[in-house]
């Protein structure tokens, strides 16, 4: 019983640390990679940007922590699902890396780019057009896809067990669903305009509805003794 309400705990917190630094990790980079003259910015902002992938790292190991934390309480109601969960949430903090090495070798490039005073421009513009492009593509498709796909596997878990109120796992499982039509929308038409923001706020709410529920109510007792 106690192990139960200490997970559910750890959980509730790595939830509220993975989207706390999710956020703060953006305005660290995002605005200077949207920059025409980026690859100067980069280098001049050295050390903004080192402080950006710490945050960004913190993502990495908080979104995969939370799967595997789930996994012990989890895989008594549905192996499967349980480890399916674990295996695209790892996949999610890996691309959320992928991301990252993309940004530090933009800086790389940037300092290059700055001491050599610029001799060839176009070479070094190709090459940031493709870590840019890498980048992108790690974290807004396919880091989102594995944890949208992840968390999906665990809320069908909790609906099934009602180990969580049903009404909490339901909201995730259609938030999941609204985000990963958000996805193919970005794929399609590169926009993070409205649109993206409306059909991922029901998620990002219901992680932190659902951070909250574990840290305060833990599972459901009644589930967790019966097994």
């Amino acid at each position: 019983m106690k192990s139960n309400r200490k997970t559910a705990r750890i959980v509730g917190v790595l939830l509220i640390a993975c989207t706390a630094a999710t956020i703060i990790s953006m305005p660290f980079s995002s605005p200077i990679l949207s920059k025409p003259d980026y690859l100067v910015k980069l280098a001049e902002n050295e050390a903004q940007i080192l402080l950006g992938t710490f945050f960004e790292f913190i993502w990495a190991v908080t979104c995969a922590g939370i799967a595997i934390w789930l996994y012990p309480i989890l895989k008594k109601y549905h192996g499967a699902l349980a480890l399916g969960s674990v295996g695209l949430r790892i996949a999610e903090g890996v691309f959320v890396l992928v991301g990252t090495l993309s940004l530090l070798s933009l800086l790389t490039l940037s300092q290059e780019f700055v001491g050599s005073g610029a001799p060839a421009v176009s070479s070094f513009q190709a090459s940031g057009t493709s870590l840019l492009a890498v980048r992108d593509w790690a974290h807004n498709v396919i880091l989102l896809i594995g944890f949208n796909l992840g968390a999906l596997l665990y809320y069908c878990v909790f609906y099934q067990s009602k180990l969580v109120p049903r009404w909490l796992s339901g909201w995730g499982i259609v938030g999941n669903v609204l985000s990963l039509i958000a996805i193919a929308y970005y794929a399609s038409t590169h926009d993070l305009g409205l649109i993206h923001t409306l059909l991922n706020a029901p998620i990002a709410v219901q992680e932190m509805v659902f951070a909250v529920w574990l840290i305060v109510k833990g599972f459901n007792p009644s589930v967790t003794e019966a097994v």
